[in-house]
């Protein structure tokens, strides 16, 4: 979907300085144990977008996904309880629960998350392997995103199928989420600014 995926582009999370950074290996473990448990509200909140939507299906394999994140945050010894640290992880949570509860808003707000979760997934499971040890079964999330366009392709389709109208709702909701996740980043940033020695 051309329109979605200029916003998308423009929001592109890999550009971000917290994914460059753990790319090469110069985050501290801190850093990601607090990224782990900051995002973890907003992966268990996906599976009520494909709710919405009336996927069950789907939902159901979110819900799986879910616990494969806690997996990677228990191999990073992320802090508990597995709520948001940061008033930007609260605002992405409560930003998603929101757009989740409407078909057209989800649509929007899994576009921003869906469509740039392969290529997130595929360099941050790279920066995984090749510069943190971390316990088998961390990076299974991650190795189970990692080149699966599928998601990005259902959500279009349904975009496609939209109204004027509709369609700018959902990007209003796609770029909304785009910003909460690139904030997110940076609360964390913020949070834990100590680079690996």
């Amino acid at each position: 979907m051309p329109r979605l995926d200029d916003i998308v582009l423009l929001h592109d999370l890999n550009e971000h300085p917290f994914y460059r950074a753990w790319r090469e290996g110069t985050l501290s473990k801190g850093a990601l144990a607090t990224y782990g448990a900051d995002y973890a509200p907003f992966i268990g909140a996906v599976e009520a977008g494909w709710r919405s939507l009336g996927d069950a299906d789907h939902a159901a394999t979110e819900r799986d996904h879910a616990l494969l994140w806690e997996d990677f945050r228990g191999g990073i010894e992320s802090p508990e309880p597995p709520a948001p640290l940061s008033h930007q992880g609260e605002a992405l949570v409560a930003l998603a629960r929101r757009a989740f509860a409407d078909p057209v808003t989800a649509v929007g707000a899994l576009y921003a998350f869906e469509a740039q979760q392969p290529k997130t997934a595929r360099t941050k499971l790279d920066g995984l392997l090749l510069h943190y040890a971390l316990p088998e079964g961390a990076t299974a999330y991650f190795r189970a995103h990692a080149d699966d366009y599928g998601e990005k392709d259902r959500l279009s389709a349904r975009a496609a199928a939209m109204g004027e109208r509709e369609l700018l709702r959902a990007e209003d909701a796609c770029e909304a989420t785009c910003r909460a996740m690139w904030a997110l980043l940076d609360g964390v940033m913020d949070a834990s600014p100590t680079p690996n020695p």
